[in-house]
């Protein structure tokens, strides 16, 4: 009995280990030009890159083999193999979330996760089912399963017709409550793979280092994000999606988001590369990603293949963001906003020497952007006083701000005052105006001081809207319902200062991170909608709210902008109304730079202009579109004063680097305003401004 015990174990055991993964390609499409053969244990699928080019990966569904068993791509209709035998491996760190009211809730940023515990864990994976499905240009393989702690879910492995570009995300979730994560990734290989690994350094210099699989795995602080695999074959770059990966921090710091070389955090065995994050941060306030409970989380990182060498991959890499720059656009001016880089307290009054050209600026013009918007004085300076000290700052801001300017660069002075009104905002004049943040009883309002002329000194929030108003200037809130404006500008919503024209309304920055979401932050984009609900015509910048700015810092990654509808950037000497003007009238769109949106109207009528609309409601809205990473969808967002309309319109069609006129007919009746988001496949968007409606 215990003899045919065992031979039934036996046999058991042999049934398992050659059972057939079963495989569903019923959901597989011909129309992308995608196709899939299946061989045993071979999952083969192909699908058309770039012109006459096709790309190919073999996938291994034997349990104890590398998952990609080969990438290849095709050179005048010759594949040549570019990696073999590949492992998708992930980390995931997993800490404790502080969730209070009064922080913001899931929108906390006042969180430093990494000063509790926490702990990192390899994700298991089990090959049990695989799918392949279609959804417009793109192919998605599911297979399952993966897991990690109390996380569970599945690979998925996307790829994007018209591009040797795909995705491998290990999407998860996790039921447990107050959950902040983190996660690494790459590719790894159990054996020799890559001749070169390659990557550029912050001064966009390529740099290569010749590998051997023994080589002890290194972190590595590149530009642009990515890490270059190199064989015979061709070339393998490897990078995060550009804007995503990167948790909100105070400071932009490079902290070597690449790695390569051998197991890993002694928790990755193998020869691998891949993409990091630190948990420390900028060791200031750090909240990780949030978690919460059922939401499925990706983990996720993007491949693009090369025939060439890694200097030509990574050439096609940073098309995908202009070179981590912002792209002109006829008719428009680009405009970022609050930077506490303090180079009036840290240099020019500090007595050190004074460069002329100063790095940060040279970093924004680089950056493509055309008028920065300062927060100075955030910390330092002498908001309140005493006068002769406040007076000798700003004027110092002002002659720094005219010396920089230049006829394509507007380099303008702005503070973030954070008195009067309640909460954080910064607050924007047409021409230097010097103000000081308190008012003594025996001063008057207003003075007039032989060197720096008019000065006003502010008491009160009345007062402060009076010299708003005198002097033609905007306020905002920043970061609102998050920091130190948790519940702002809900709080002074009824107040006259918030619905004076002088309030221009918030500023967005992508605060908090989910990894579940396909867009950036949400909540200053809700609160854009709940604030034309209250029947208030306000606006929503972008903003950075980072303070050093360096050449070596992951600049892009933290950045955002405002396409201002202006032709011509305003000189410093001159008034910079014309700015102001944009801004308050709505006339703009933000961006992250990848997805670009040159013309949104409604029936005819552009951002920040009303339109009418018929008695059956029937409204067409013109977009024009430019993109770089594939589309994923477009929204339609509309309220009429109370409740806020979701109108999602699938974009899955489009490819990579593409530009288009769309044209929506959709119902409005009963609606007060309508704007419009578009967000790509790396959650990469833009977002209009609002056509009023009556």
């Amino acid at each position: 009995m215990l003899q045919r015990n065992l031979l039934l174990l036996i046999l058991f055991a042999c049934l398992d280990l050659s059972a057939q993964v079963p495989v569903d390609l019923s959901g597989l499409s011909k129309k992308n030009g995608t196709k899939a053969d299946l061989k045993n244990s071979l999952l083969t699928v192909s699908w058309p890159a770039e012109g006459t080019q096709r790309a190919l990966i073999i996938l291994d569904l034997e349990g104890t083999k590398p998952l990609l068993r080969s990438i290849q791509l095709s050179q005048q209709g010759v594949f040549k193999e570019i990696g073999a035998d590949l492992e998708p491996s992930f980390l995931l760190t997993v800490g404790k979330r502080t969730l209070s009211k009064s922080s913001g809730g899931w929108d906390v940023f006042f969180d430093r996760v990494p000063t509790r515990p926490y702990r990192s864990y390899a994700v298991d994976f089990n090959k049990r089912s695989v799918s392949v499905v279609s959804t417009g240009s793109q192919t998605i393989i599911k297979i399952g399963e993966v897991s990690a702690a109390s996380f569970r879910g599945t690979i998925e492995i996307t790829l994007y017709s018209g591009s040797p570009l795909f995705n491998i995300a290990a999407v998860m979730e996790t039921q447990i409550d107050s959950t902040a994560i983190l996660y690494d990734a790459g590719l790894v290989s159990k054996k020799q793979l890559w001749d070169n690994i390659s990557w550029s350094d912050v001064r966009g210099s390529l740099q290569t280092a010749n590998v051997k699989s023994l080589d002890a795995a290194r972190n590595i602080e590149v530009k642009y994000r990515t890490i270059i695999g190199e064989t015979g074959g061709g070339s393998l770059a490897l990078f995060p999606a550009p804007h995503q990966y990167f948790y909100p921090l105070d400071e932009a710091f490079n902290l070597k988001f690449t790695w390569y070389g051998s197991n890993y955090m002694d928790k990755i065995p193998g020869f691998g590369m891949g993409i990091r994050q630190d948990p420390l941060g900028d060791k200031r306030y750090v909240p990780w990603f949030n978690a919460p409970p059922g939401t499925k989380q990706r983990l996720n990182f993007f491949c693009l293949l090369g025939a060439g060498n890694a200097g030509s991959v990574l050439e096609e890499v940073k098309r995908f963001t202009h070179q981590d720059s912002y792209a002109p656009l006829p008719g428009y001016k680009t405009m970022s906003s609050h930077f506490h880089n303090e180079f009036t307290m840290n240099v020019a009054l500090k007595g050190l020497p004074i460069p002329e050209k100063p790095e940060f600026v040279e970093v924004f013009k680089k950056a493509g952007i055309n008028i920065v918007h300062l927060g100075e004085f955030h910390g330092p300076g002498h908001p309140k006083g005493p006068d002769e000290e406040r007076l000798k700052e700003l004027h110092a801001l002002f002659q720094q701000c005219e010396r920089l300017s230049d006829k394509d660069f507007l380099l303008l002075p702005g503070e973030e005052p954070n008195n009067f009104y309640g909460g954080h905002w910064l607050n924007f004049f047409p021409k230097p105006v010097y103000w000081i943040m308190s008012r003594k009883p025996e001063m008057p309002f207003v003075t007039t001081d032989p060197k720096y002329g008019k000065v006003y000194r502010i008491g009160d929030k009345n007062e402060m809207l009076k010299l708003l108003e005198l002097e033609k200037g905007l306020a905002w809130t920043a970061h609102a319902r998050t920091k130190s404006s948790t519940g702002y500008p809900d709080v002074y919503k009824e107040e006259p200062f918030f619905k004076s024209e002088t309030f221009m309304g918030a500023a967005w920055k992508a605060i908090p991170a989910d990894l579940s979401l396909p867009t950036l932050s949400k909540r200053v984009l809700n609160l854009m909608d709940d604030m034309s609900n209250w029947g208030l015509k306000k606006h929503v910048i972008a903003e950075s709210d980072i303070f050093t700015v360096t050449e070596q810092n992951e600049m892009y990654a933290h950045l955002n902008v405002n396409y201002l509808q202006l032709n011509k950037i305003p000189a410093y000497n001159e008034s910079w109304q014309p700015v102001l003007d944009a801004m308050s009238q709505g006339k703009f769109f933000v961006s992250t730079g990848e997805v670009l949106l040159p013309v949104f109207t409604v029936d005819g009528k552009k951002s920040g202009e009303t339109a009418r609309v018929n008695n059956n409601g029937k409204a067409q809205i013109a977009l024009s579109a430019d993109w770089t990473f594939p589309l994923n969808f477009a929204e339609i967002i509309s309220g009429d004063g109370k409740e806020v309309f979701r109108e999602r319109v699938n974009l899955n069609d489009t490819k990579a680097f593409g530009k288009r006129k769309f044209t929506f007919n959709t119902n409005l009746k009963g609606r007060k305003w309508v704007r419009v988001e578009v967000w790509d496949i790396a959650a990469n968007g833009a977002f209009t401004q609002q056509v009023w409606l009556e």
